[in-house]
């Protein structure tokens, strides 16, 4: 604030004019004896200042003013406890956070001295959450993140309508709440005045920035993993990225030249889970020269931080058993291959339905005299007469099964015995092997329960099976009318993968486009097709056939049909493949386990346990999200869902295992059959909940596992170089400004002229001071000497 001269003795003002008048007057008169003398207005000029100067005194000039009220006023101290002042500077062996600790110590400094003077300090800790402290001494810059804006906000709320005339934040700006340099709702806060913690120079770092996972039924490496790296410092150097299991182990490990400061580059793994189910990796990445042999290593490198070099990844390839119907309407060799395919993988069962001849409506050939049954079936057991195998009903074998009782009825009519499977293949078998009940619960066994349908080329399939107009036709991805160019055979055909196949990792058996290519062209020809006139909206073709005469058919074609998938392979003689060599072979079995994992891939089970973020939590909080079916995979509203939760430790690291924590599940309002929790994590990497869930009479109704990894500290470690452009921004909108830590005690003191909500007003006479008198007597004494020094009168 400014302050101003006033003049408080107004009823002297004439006198004082009549005197300074009266003295002038005498002044000239007296020198004019000192006529044509150099110095006379000068010693003229000196000696009428001093009259001024005393008759001035006269009127009791008055500097006054405006500033704070001493104890009137709250002023907020604010002190980033984050785990982003555990940076070093370039070259600095003490952290930001020893800087930012020796500067809140009022042993070592002077300005909390000279703030308190004034203003009621309230001191402040921030990281996730804000909250005071009573001398920093709980500074231990563990925080997960810094809330920034949160940090602001609440302060804005707990001092709402009470005189805060200021904070002071002690950060280095890098914000996890908000993005880039973009300022906080700041209305209704005081000025702020930032204090930058940390150098604006670049600092030799190495960074996990974000890590992506995508798994596919391609069979050797159903999991491929990509790592963003960035290095500030190591240009040209190279960096190490090692992909290491719970045990310690490394899986793969990848080196690279390091490129400019800042720029990202990738590490990519591809890797096949050695167990089912969850599994959890952990990424670590390190110059080479710095990277010991083991691990990650714990001692202090040349970077600015370890704490961005890790990452933990989890990974869910499901947990089986997943159960595959295979219904053939005749004996064939398409089983006898698939069937050897699907055994070699433990978690896929294939439970097979094959009709060994046809149902006959009419008794005209009989065994003997009298008999209604199938002599096929004469003298296996004591059966009872409505066992029998009649001959006007189909004769089917089952394979496979679970127990004597899984199939007896044949194809199922109910939907908690046909939704205990996860994808059903039908392989040369006509429409009319299922009743319109059968159907029609197949198609609702895709669209409402998520299942997949996968149906194979033959005589009696698509077209030739008369599936135009029924419930699994219509959920087919191919159109079944007659084509314009007619139902002929179209002869030899050999198999072509199309654009949308090169792009699906399960429809490819190499991992390189050249090897690719040389096993498509060593693939033999095909000689049953099944013709389709066009694919439907939203179908996709992976696979394409190509006759002698240049045209080409579907060969393999895909789409999402509800919740499911449905495929059509148009080929039916598939077996023809493995005839070849015993590498042909190879590559057949392998082509049927990855189409059969693409069907079951994303079907979801009874019970089934997701993990969502919560939206802008800086705590890193997730909501374990339980949905609960019964056996028509209807919601079930009723049921006790308890959630463990716990961390997943890697050996070599860091860190003990905790206890799980258990939860307690709620339904949701939102959705039936829904039941959530919500978890915070308390510390950086991966976490396994498990979900299990009773009924209400508390029989088991399954379980389900879900992991997540978590790391706390990826935002504030994603940029190391202070946010001086938000700190700038903050202290212009709310009228603070940016105080450099060497000026802090400047400050402090100078703060108290600055408007605060409670103001005084304070006085000074100008006139009662040393500096008023010395003057006037300055001047009658350089008057007095000037003449004593020229001899003048």
């Amino acid at each position: 604030m400014t302050s101003s001269l006033t003049i408080s003795g107004w009823n002297w003002l004439w006198p004082a004019v009549l005197a300074v008048s009266v003295a002038v007057l005498v002044l000239v008169w007296s020198y004019r004896a000192s006529a044509g003398q150099p110095l006379r207005w000068v010693c003229l000029t000196l000696k009428a200042l001093g009259i001024v100067a005393l008759a001035l005194c006269l009127l009791e000039p008055l500097w006054l003013g405006q500033r704070a009220r001493p104890g009137a006023n709250l002023f907020a101290v604010v002190a980033d406890n984050s785990q982003g002042m555990q940076i070093h500077d370039s070259g600095d062996p003490l952290s930001r956070g020893d800087a930012l600790r020796a500067l809140v110590d009022p042993q070592k400094a002077g300005w909390p001295a000279a703030l308190a003077a004034t203003f009621d300090v309230r001191r402040y800790l921030f990281d996730a959450r804000l909250q005071a402290t009573k001398d920093f001494q709980e500074l231990s810059f563990d925080g997960r993140s810094s809330a920034i804006a949160s940090a602001l906000r609440t302060l804005g709320e707990r001092f709402q309508g009470r005189p805060l005339a200021g904070v002071l934040m002690l950060t280095d700006g890098n914000a996890t709440d908000l993005a880039g340099a973009t300022a906080p709702d700041l209305a209704g806060l005081p000025p702020i005045y930032p204090v930058v913690i940390g150098r604006r120079d670049a600092v030799h770092d190495i960074a996990v920035q974000q890590i992506s996972v995508s798994q596919t039924s391609f069979e050797d490496a159903p999991v491929s993993l990509q790592a963003d790296v960035t290095a500030a410092g190591y240009r040209g150097q190279p960096i190490t990225a090692r992909l290491v299991d719970r045990t310690g182990k490394t899986v793969q490990e990848q080196t690279t030249d390091a490129r400019g400061d800042g720029e990202a580059f990738a590490f990519r793994f591809q890797l096949k889970p050695e167990q089912p189910g969850l599994s959890f990796y952990q990424v670590q990445v390190g110059a080479r020269t710095e990277l010991s042999p083991g691990t990650v290593p714990v001692v202090k490198t040349g970077e600015a931080t370890l704490a961005n070099n890790r990452r933990v990844i989890a990974v869910d390839r499901g947990q089986g058993p997943f159960r595959v119907l295979y219904v053939s309407g005749r004996p064939n060799w398409e089983f006898k291959f698939l069937n050897r395919a699907v055994a070699t993988d433990e978690q896929v069962q294939l439970v097979a339905l094959i009709r060994v001849a046809k149902r006959e409506p009419k008794f005209d050939f009989r065994g003997r005299a009298g008999e209604t049954s199938n002599p096929l079936f004469r003298g296996f057991g004591n059966q009872a007469p409505e066992e029998v195998q009649r001959y006007d009903q189909p004769v089917l074998v089952r394979l496979n099964t679970r127990d004597e009782v899984e199939l007896r009825a044949g194809f199922p009519r109910q939907p908690e015995d046909l939704y205990g499977y996860h994808a059903v293949i039908l392989d040369d078998v006509e429409a009319e092997f299922f009743a319109p009940e059968q159907a029609l619960l197949l198609q609702k066994f895709v669209s409402e329960r998520g299942g997949g349908v996968l149906m194979l080329g033959g005589m009696e399939s698509f077209q030739e099976g008369k599936y135009l107009h029924t419930p699994i036709g219509d959920m087919l991805p191919v159109y079944l009318d007659r084509d314009e160019e007619g139902s002929a055979p179209p002869g030899p055909v050999h198999m072509q993968l199309a654009r949308e196949g090169w792009l699906q990792a399960w429809a490819r058996l190499r991992d390189n486009e050249a090897d690719e290519r040389a096993r498509l062209e060593g693939m033999p020809a095909f000689e049953v097709v099944n013709r389709v006139r066009a694919l439907k909206p939203g179908a996709s073709v992976i696979a394409t056939v190509r006759d002698d005469k240049g045209a080409e058919l579907p060969g393999l074609a895909v789409q999402r049909f509800g919740r499911g998938r449905t495929a059509a392979l148009m080929v039916g003689d598939v077996w023809r493949w493995g005839l070849r060599d015993p590498a042909a072979h190879a590559d057949m079995d392998r082509a049927w386990r990855q189409l059969v994992r693409w069907l079951i891939a994303d079907v979801p089970g009874r019970v089934q346990s997701t993990v969502e973020p919560v939206p802008a939590d800086a705590n890193g909080a997730v909501q374990v999200q339980v949905r609960v079916r019964d056996e028509k995979f209807q919601p079930v509203d009723d049921a006790m869902v308890t959630i463990d939760v716990e961390p997943v430790v890697f050996e070599g690291t860091a860190g003990a295992a905790g206890a799980p924590i258990k939860l307690e599940a709620e339904p949701a309002a939102s959705e039936p059959g829904l039941y959530q929790a919500t978890y915070v994590p308390r510390q950086t990497g991966g976490y396994k909940a498990t979900a299990t869930v009773k009924n209400n009479a508390g029989a088991d109704l399954g379980r389900a596992e879900a992991g997540w990894s978590t790391d706390l500290a990826a935002e504030e470690f994603r940029s190391l170089v202070p946010n001086v452009a938000l700190l700038e921004d903050i202290a212009r909108k709310t009228g603070g400004q940016v105080v450099p830590a060497a000026e802090l005690e400047a400050f402090a003191r100078r703060l108290p002229q600055l408007r605060a909500p409670v103001m005084e007003t304070w006085s000074y006479p100008a006139w009662h001071t040393p500096v008023m008198f010395a003057f006037a007597l300055a001047c009658l004494l350089a008057e007095w000497g000037l003449r004593r020094w020229k001899g003048m009168p």
